[in-house]
């Protein structure tokens, strides 16, 4: 919880000071709201909740014969949050005529999915999201790229991208490679392909209807990832011009990049990936995850543009764009990269042993004075042996011990231990409040 706390309170600072406000919303959503908008394998992860009481009263054999679908309807009104996003477009049309728009708000609250539990994928983990509601300019997606890297720069984490592609890009790779109006199935296999090879993509395709000419068009259109601005990059947008939607998506993307040409450290970690496929239920523009390199972690931040998602809840014209943190995804990071346990500081920054009971309101009057001066400290509640009392707070992790026993009370002294060091001073009460307050 410490170093989660502290990744929330990196991460809440950046969000800030870039005007984001807070804003939570219930843990549970009615299951109207949840359903159709994140395809039918998202769709099958939300976690559902029985209603309360005799929740079978209304269900007749029929119910049961027409499928889970039906049968869920009649049994489940509730779902736990599957993401951050939804519960915001609803928040915003609830509220629309008391925002003032563009809304730019941040979220950090844990969400529920029905997935298998592996390494790096939970049941249950935290989210720490930040959108823009009510604008379609791209210089959000510029501010958001602004603040992933702020983000992992703040954390220590250099060997990263962030893999971008458009949603209307997705759309015309379809109807170049000869499947008009099919890029959400041919996009399923595709996404697949930062995880297994290529023929196995192209068999799932084809498995699903598309030609051997598509897929063998659509490989050769693959180009791993491409760096802003490059030739490569160039030579793709000018062969797909034709596709009126491949070439406003490639536009939209060229003027992300002219934004962020006075941020080199954001565009050089930035990487065009034609097989990015994310969100494709509600996304409508450009579309990213920040993926670490060299380490088991996947994303571990995504997003993107939704111009539409809240026209679902009957108000059309309020756009969006926004990105998330996957907190447990960056501890994961943070250990892997053996970086976790700097974080892993103790509370206190001092000890005070218990050197013998009858002092104890002396301890705890010099504990306050301590604590008064901003040094968090704690005392060890029984006088065992000091040995042991040494051990508890190596233990912890707090790095110094103070002692005052029979000759520090005569002298009005302390004597102060670096564990680390093993350096042992006798000081009086001032310069111990001084050389702990510098040690921060």
């Amino acid at each position: 919880m410490k170093v989660r706390n502290h990744l929330f309170s990196i991460i809440r600072s950046v969000f800030e000071s870039f005007g984001f406000l807070p804003l939570e919303t219930p843990a549970m959503e009615n299951l109207s709201v949840l359903t159709g908008k994140y395809g039918d394998e998202g769709e099958q992860l939300i976690y559902k909740v029985l209603n309360s009481g005799d929740f079978l009263s209304d269900v007749k054999p029929e119910d049961v014969q027409a499928g889970y679908k039906s049968l869920t309807r009649k049994i489940s009104e509730k779902a736990l949050r599957y993401d951050l996003t939804v519960p915001l477009a609803r928040y915003v049309v609830m509220n629309r005529h008391n925002l003032s728009f563009p809304f730019r708000r941040y979220q950090m609250q844990p969400v529920w999915r029905a997935d298998r539990p592996s390494f790096g994928r939970y049941r249950e983990f935290w989210q720490c999201d930040a959108d823009v509601v009510g604008t379609k300019s791209l210089v959000c997606e510029a501010e958001i790229f602004q603040m992933m890297t702020q983000v992992m720069q703040r954390l220590g984490i250099e060997d990263y991208c962030i893999k971008i592609n458009h949603r209307k890009i997705l759309a015309g790779l379809a109807a170049f490679c000869g499947a008009p109006g099919r890029e959400a199935e041919m996009s399923v296999s595709l996404d697949k392909l930062d995880k297994v090879e290529w023929p196995v993509v192209e068999t799932e395709m084809q498995q699903h209807g598309f030609s051997a000419a598509f897929t063998e068009k659509l490989n050769s259109l693959r180009s791993g990832l491409l760096l802003p601005g490059s030739p490569e990059f160039s030579e793709l947008a000018s062969r797909m011009q034709s596709e009126p939607d491949a070439a406003l998506g490639f536009s939209e993307l060229e003027s992300i990049f002219s934004y962020l040409s006075s941020f080199p450290e954001v565009l050089e970690k930035i990487r065009f990936d034609l097989s990015l496929a994310r969100g494709l239920s509600y996304y409508t523009g450009p579309i990213f995850e920040l993926v670490p390199l060299g380490v088991k972690v996947g994303s571990i931040s995504g997003g993107g543009r939704y111009d539409e998602l809240t026209s679902v809840f009957g108000v059309d014209g309020i756009p969006g764009a926004g990105f998330s943190f996957g907190i447990d995804r960056i501890v994961d990071l943070l250990a892997e990269t053996g970086k976790l346990e700097a974080l892993e500081t103790a509370s206190a920054k001092a000890l005070l042993v218990m050197f013998d009971e009858k002092h104890i309101p002396q301890y705890l009057a010099l504990l306050n004075r301590l604590r008064s001066a901003g040094i968090a400290c704690e005392l060890y509640p029984e006088a065992h042996k000091l040995k042991k009392q040494f051990a508890y707070a190596d233990a912890r992790k707090i790095p110094a011990v103070l002692v005052l026993g029979e000759d520090e009370i005569r002298d009005g002294t302390l004597s102060l231990k670096n564990l680390s060091s093993g350096e042992q001073q006798t000081l009086r009460e001032e310069e111990v409040i001084q050389k702990l307050q510098a040690a921060d």
